[in-house]
């Protein structure tokens, strides 16, 4: 069994992809597993992949078509061995010693369920947009119910993207693993379910690069993205209501508002850097 378990739930990630298995192969640690999942791409990602099929730490699967993102998330995770699993979504970066420390942090705090870092926000390039984004003031040992108060509070999800994130496997899974009731916000429900039985550890470094694609820019999808983020916190208010007021929950939904604006902003100002790589280069 190895340690820790990197799972990757691909899709359409062919120009992109390559380099996201390199920043995970290439980092300072082995004992590790990385299994991917290409959920029936149509751009030539698991010819991609195969490139790589020869590494003993590399496991290639496939997934039917369907099922939105739960359905490759969880056939990838559930193929997991390792004490610690780490999703990683097809055109992340992981930058060098992330998978160490985040390690060697869950070794060291045993009440810590999972263990997040910030991340930069990247163009279609790779390049950063913007440094260091993430955890929103969070920092050490946090309970987990103070951190999913803390996300809901600030009306954005303060653990980041999976990248950013690591859990133990077996508390995740008995959380129930990926949770699809929100499906922008798979990952921020999943964690928090995750998070309500242990602690949070908020490290302060920036060690992974979150991509961001034109797909994401639309009013119709940014307001849909802020309308599941007032079902989320209305969820947790109510499954916490001794840890989360309903004033806190007031001001959440405000503020989810107020980053849904911001958020078609961002994708305003920067949608040609947005552009995938094979648009941009055109």
């Amino acid at each position: 069994m190895p340690q820790l378990s990197v799972v990757i739930p691909a899709y359409n990630n062919a120009s992109v992809i390559a380099e996201t298995m390199r920043t995970v192969l290439t980092q300072d640690m082995s004992d590790f597993e990385l299994i991917v999942a290409d959920h029936s791409s149509d751009d030539g990602t698991m010819w991609e992949l195969e490139q790589f099929e020869d590494d003993p730490r590399v496991t290639l699967l496939n997934t039917p078509a369907g099922g939105g993102a739960q359905a490759n998330w969880r056939r990838v995770s559930e193929a997991a061995s390792g004490e610690y699993i780490k999703l990683v979504c097809g055109d992340d970066l992981l930058y060098p010693g992330l998978l160490s420390t985040q390690v060697e942090a869950l070794d060291i705090h045993p009440t810590a369920v999972g263990v997040g870092v910030r991340r930069d926000i990247l163009d279609a390039r790779g390049r950063p947009v913007i440094r260091g984004r993430g955890l929103q003031g969070l920092r050490g040992l946090v309970n987990g119910a103070d951190a999913i108060r803390r996300t809901i509070v600030e009306g954005t999800n303060v653990f980041g993207e999976p990248v950013c994130m690591m859990f133990r496997r077996e508390p995740f899974e008995e959380a129930g693993g990926w949770d699809g009731r929100f499906p922008y916000l798979i990952d921020m429900t999943s964690y928090s379910n995750a998070l309500i039985g242990g602690d949070f550890l908020a490290l302060d470094q920036t060690l992974a690069g979150f991509r961001v694609s034109a797909a994401q820019w639309s009013v119709a999808l940014v307001n849909e993205q802020a309308a599941q983020a007032k079902a989320y916190n209305r969820h947790f208010q109510e499954r916490l209501p001794w840890k989360i007021s309903r004033r806190d929950l007031w001001i959440g939904n405000r503020r989810a508002e107020v980053m849904a604006v911001e958020r078609r902003t961002f994708y305003s100002v920067f949608r040609s850097r947005l552009q995938p790589r094979q648009q941009v280069l055109q």
